[in-house]
């Protein structure tokens, strides 16, 4: 019993059909970050003023981008943050390396 793994308590949110994951590589201000997504294309991403004041990005972190229907391979909107312990779930699991 000793050796078992613990099993974790909490629950990740994956993206669903129309979100992608993505790393985020660049703050510019304004509530604008650059993010390199995983389908490989680098968008310019807005936080939407419904969650700005709920979250706080920074380079490096791990979101779930919703591309806009106007231009969509330039542009998105950040619609989730993980924290640390998420992310490492999403990398154990292989969705993001």
């Amino acid at each position: 019993m000793a050796d078992e793994e613990p099993v974790p308590t909490f629950r990740v949110r994956i993206p669903k059909e129309d979100e992608i994951l993505g790393i985020v590589i660049g703050v510019l201000g304004g509530g604008r970050l650059m993010v390199q997504c995983k389908d490989g294309k680098e968008r310019m991403c807005r936080i939407p003023g419904k969650i700005k004041r709920n979250i706080w990005v920074r380079d490096g972190d791990i979101v779930i981008v919703q591309p806009w229907e106007i231009d969509p391979d330039k542009k998105a909107d950040i619609i989730w943050r993980y924290n640390r312990l998420q992310a490492d779930f999403l990398r154990a699991k292989g969705y993001i390396k």
